[in-house]
């Protein structure tokens, strides 16, 4: 029996498939996916300055005295510190709180809205950090910037997915992870020039240039269009609403699309507090809630994060020097941006499975040989040859790579691409909500785990990416090319997911 597959009809009849991909479309998401520049930036760079010795010493100084040579402190254990793991995950605490409120302003005011009260939160954040003469002021610019990444994350990958014409919602929802990519080398790259400054105040610069993509971000949502699909979910007149998609599409043809948004709108119309309820109660959405909680969960536990917060301390933590730490950062930052540009290409041609499970084998693979190493030639004093270094540089690239093109993009993908409208904004928070307490997870415990785990931390981001690969598998239909407003169909196709929703459907709708 083959796993996950449906039938899916002729692109030309689906609504939204004779749509071509026009510049406005293009210049909306790419102003959109500043939000995502955003979020890789902040990610990228607690890991550079919590490695840079001046910014220790200010804020840090017990872990700066460990890295000074105290021969008491195992390598594992040098950077185990609650309070540096408070300064990274503070961020994502804040993004938490911050999303079910952003969830509300997403369904009810629209995308547009959550992504200015977004940018603006960033600017705040970007220049208390910069501007930083203790821990409490570092920690509110961290604070404020999670509040950003809750309404960011919340409205951009949701415009991205409902401004894509169907045949390429895959390459333009991935957009969103290459933004990620994009910014989180950016801020690899800044750190490496930021730790050379003479003083010690490249820190500083660092968490100042958040602002950049903040600026960019909240100038260019003043003058972005919303959505058809949230103008249809407040209320407009369709006929108010179709010269906007005409005009997104390119094409006259449009009435079949405008149709399929009224429908879905039709359900909820004028009650979209319901939403979330909902998605909880309902079992016809089972599949999409069990999708909601069950990836974010799994993109965590593949262990990137702990790779992208950390990779400058985990490759100090092996014996290398503060400025070469930097520059592997940099390295891998390509890999990572190469990866998820090519997924943008190979998404819909391929589908969203098959990246799923390729990656997944690759980043198990990896992770085993890394554990394998790590345990063969790291001890509690000292470091390793360059050559095991390099090897390690080069694994954590290819498992960089994999991650990119797979449960990077394709984490933000599918979740905002399976719901429907009726419940989508609430399905996209349940998304971000898991993804920060899992990201808060990770942040929090990495340091700690790194020191009493040791490298059997690596065998226990293993076992995880066997379970999500053989999740995948079986449980996740092919999304590939099916108009938003129809993804719901998939799930009464799927051999397994059709014994939960087939009889729901038939009463058309049921309880828990």
């Amino acid at each position: 029996m083959a796993v996950g597959t449906v039938g899916v009809e002729s692109q030309e009849r689906c609504h939204g498939g004779a749509g071509r991909v026009t510049a406005f479309v293009v210049l909306s998401c790419i102003t959109a996916g500043m939000g995502g520049v955003i979020f890789g930036y902040d990610i990228g760079i607690a890991g550079g300055v919590s490695s840079m010795e001046p910014f220790l010493r200010k804020f840090f100084p017990e872990v700066h005295r460990r890295m000074e040579g105290d021969v008491r402190v195992s390598n594992y254990c040098k950077f185990d510190s609650q309070l540096l793991t408070a300064f990274t995950s503070s961020l994502y605490v804040a993004g938490l709180l911050t999303t079910f409120a952003a969830s509300r302003v997403t369904a009810g005011r629209g995308r547009r809205p959550s992504m200015l009260l977004g940018g603006a939160a960033f600017l705040a954040g970007a220049a208390i950090g910069g501007a930083s003469v203790d821990i409490y002021m570092v920690i509110l610019g961290r604070v404020l910037l999670g509040v950003g990444l809750g309404f960011a994350n919340q409205a951009v990958p949701l415009y991205l997915s409902e401004m894509a014409p169907s045949r390429w919602r895959g390459a333009f929802s991935n957009g969103f992870q290459l933004s990620v990519g994009v910014g989180a080398l950016a801020a690899n790259v800044i750190n490496y020039g930021t730790e050379k400054i003479r003083g010690g105040w490249g820190w500083r610069v660092s968490l100042a240039l958040a602002a950049v993509p903040a600026a960019l971000l909240t100038l260019g949502a003043i003058f972005l269009p919303e959505t058809p699909n949230s103008l249809i979910q407040q209320g407009k007149d369709p006929r108010d609403v179709e010269p906007l998609l005409r005009k997104i599409r390119g094409t006259e043809y449009v009435a079949d699309e405008l149709d399929g948004i009224v429908a879905a709108n039709s359900v909820t119309a004028g009650d979209g507090s319901r939403g979330l309820w909902m998605l909880l109660s309902q079992r016809r959405y089972r599949p999409q809630l069990v999708m909601a909680v069950m990836i974010p969960f799994f993109q965590q536990v593949t262990g990137i994060n702990a790779i992208a917060f950390y990779a400058p301390v985990l490759l100090r933590t092996i014996g290398m020097g503060e400025s070469a730490s930097l520059l592997s950062a940099v390295v891998t930052g390509v890999v990572g941006v190469g990866a998820t540009f090519l997924s943008m290409v190979a998404v819909d041609r391929f589908g969203r499975r098959t990246l799923f499970l390729v990656g997944g084998a690759q980043m198990l693979a990896t992770q085993v040989l890394i554990g394998g190493i790590m345990v063969a030639k790291l001890r509690d004093d000292g470091g390793v040859s360059k050559a095991w270094a390099a090897a390690l540089i080069l694994l954590i690239a290819v498992y960089v790579a994999g991650f990119g093109w797979s449960w990077g993009p394709l984490g933000w993908l599918v979740p905002s691409e399976i719901f429907p409208l009726e419940v989508r904004s609430a399905g996209q928070s349940v998304t971000v909500a898991v993804s920060f307490v899992f990201t808060v997870f990770v942040a929090q415990a990495f340091l700690a785990m790194l020191c009493h785990m040791k490298a059997g931390i690596f065998f226990f981001f293993a076992a995880w990416l066997a379970a999500m690969t053989a999740f995948v598998y079986l449980l996740l239909p092919e999304t590939k090319g099916v108009p938003i407003e129809q993804v719901a169909a998939v799930w009464r196709e799927h051999w397994f997911w059709s014994r939960v929703v087939g009889s729901d459907e038939a009463r058309g709708g049921g309880k828990l």
